[in-house]
Parts: C-alpha cells; sequence; structure tokens
C-alpha cells in the first residue's frame, strides 16, 4: 500500500489543523492506521492509531482531548484533526500502516509510511 500525507501547515497556537492521509495499492479496509511525529533531533513519537473497521481509537496522552482520529474507508483515506495546537506538536507527521490487528505504538511494527507533512505551530 501506498500513503500519501497532506494537510500540513504554519499555525498559531489554540489553531486547528486537519491532516489526511490517501491510501492505494491495496485493501485499504484491512490495515489498522497510525500517526506519528517527530520533532527535530526527538525519535519518531505515536500519536493516534484507528482500527481497521474505525471502531476503536486510541491517543498518546498529550494529544489526547485535543486530536482525534476517523477514517473513511470508501475513500481509503485516514484524517487526523488537530485542535487546541501547542508549540510542541510542532514536528513532522507520518500516517503509517499496520497488518496485524494487534495494538502497537512502536514505529516498527508499522508496515508502510507516508512521505510526512510538517506541521508548524508558532506561539
Amino acid at each position: 500500500v501506498q500513503l500519501q500525507a497532506s494537510g500540513g501547515g504554519l499555525v498559531q497556537a489554540e489553531g486547528s489543523l486537519r491532516l489526511s492521509c490517501a491510501a492505494s495499492g491495496r485493501t485499504f479496509s484491512s490495515y489498522d492506521m497510525g500517526w506519528f511525529r517527530q520533532a527535530p533531533g526527538k525519535e519518531r513519537e505515536f500519536v493516534s492509531r484507528i482500527s481497521r473497521s474505525g471502531g476503536s481509537t486510541y491517543y498518546a496522552g498529550s494529544v489526547k482531548g485535543r486530536f482525534s482520529i476517523f477514517r473513511d474507508n470508501a475513500k481509503n483515506t485516514v484524517y487526523l484533526q488537530m485542535n487546541s495546537l501547542k508549540p510542541e506538536d510542532t514536528a513532522v507527521y507520518y500516517c503509517a500502516a499496520d497488518w496485524s490487528i494487534r495494538y502497537s505504538e512502536s514505529p516498527n511494527e508499522y508496515e508502510y509510511w507516508g512521505q510526512g507533512t510538517q506541521v508548524t505551530v508558532s506561539s
């Protein structure tokens, strides 16, 4: 499966952005999908995950209550709605696909990755 992330940009603190990740290739609905982010000088970290049906969602503690993940399997797209953004949310955001149904926050468990989209939050 090929993944294409988009929707990043520059936003002021407390603003909102919606990231999209469009998938092509193998059956999108066969994968759990995740969002990760990586800030300069830091390791890639888990942000959120959604099950293949969309019925289960998971969030990192740092974004819970501010970010929402959802998917549209008919459009082969997963989204990350980011509200109340903070400067510490600044990073390159990546979408990823996991064939396994077993929940994981480790980037090593995800088989396919998008190219990343930059999110910059100014104070």
